[in-house]
């Protein structure tokens, strides 16, 4: 086999079955029947599973207790419908592009524009598990803060910042806005103003930067006085006014030998 095949072979390789994570997706499939719906499981990385509403909090349930996956990492919701305004990052100044109005809900699937996602791990190892659900037309979905309490606080933003319902929840009440503020920002159909206004981030103008002064010659750069603190280096290489060798160190020298 030439080296081109062997590379080309062992990049084709399937990837390394994940035992652990299979043995996951096997569980919640046995307890949920045909409440588990679709799963995506990425081989050494993560694992997602789309249930159906009536099986959300049984496969909360499951994932607490079956697969022992106790630590609550976070509830939040999707909204996959792309915005009718464009992309924060596009510049108002231009042409308008064309909107893509796809909508693709990502691993595991999706049938409805909302979906809320909660993410479960382990504390003694490394797995955790993404779960994921659709909402319905209604909007709601059953709580789970009986069975994560830390969930509690995820769902109260959630219902907030997009409208979805939390069938039983403790106490749905506002972190972030005013009680009379109307609408959902965290829907793709919220308009923000203060983008639209100054789009944000990178197309702001920016102010040029002032002109560079031109800077005052230091005073070693500055030219020197040629009467002033000139001395002779020593030694007979030392010249004269006139231009001629110093003859002082010879004179000396002479002096002293006819002093003696």
């Amino acid at each position: 086999m030439s080296p081109e095949g062997a590379i080309a072979e062992e990049t084709e390789a399937p990837p390394e079955p994940d035992v652990e994570r299979e043995q996951l997706l096997a569980t919640l499939a046995e307890s949920l029947g045909e409440g588990l719906v679709e799963s995506h499981l990425i081989p050494g990385l993560d694992l997602w599973v789309r249930v159906t509403p009536q099986a959300w909090t049984t496969a909360c349930t499951v994932v607490r207790d079956r697969l022992d996956l106790r630590h609550f990492d976070f509830l939040s919701a999707i909204d996959w419908m792309p915005s009718p305004y464009g992309k924060g990052e596009d510049d108002p100044t231009e042409e308008p592009k064309e909107l893509d109005t796809e909508v693709v809900q990502g691993y595991a699937g999706g049938e409805t524009r909302f979906q809320v996602i909660a993410r479960m791990a382990g504390t003694g190892n490394h797995l955790a598990v993404n779960l994921k659900v659709d909402i319905g037309d209604d909007m709601t979905l059953p709580t789970i803060v009986g069975v994560y309490a830390g969930a509690d606080w995820h769902e109260r933003e959630t219902w907030e910042m997009f409208g979805i319902f939390f069938d039983g929840h403790p106490g749905l009440k506002h972190i972030y806005l005013p009680g009379d503020f109307e609408g959902h920002p965290l829907r793709k159909d919220f308009p923000l103003i203060a983008r639209m206004v100054k789009p944000w981030p990178g197309i702001v103008d920016v102010e040029p930067m002032p002109p560079q002064l031109e800077e005052e010659p230091a005073a070693s750069d500055a030219p020197a006085d040629d009467d002033a603190g000139v001395q002779d280096p020593p030694g007979d290489a030392a010249e004269s006014a006139t231009g001629e060798p110093s003859v002082t160190g010879e004179s000396s020298a002479n002096s002293e030998g006819d002093d003696a």
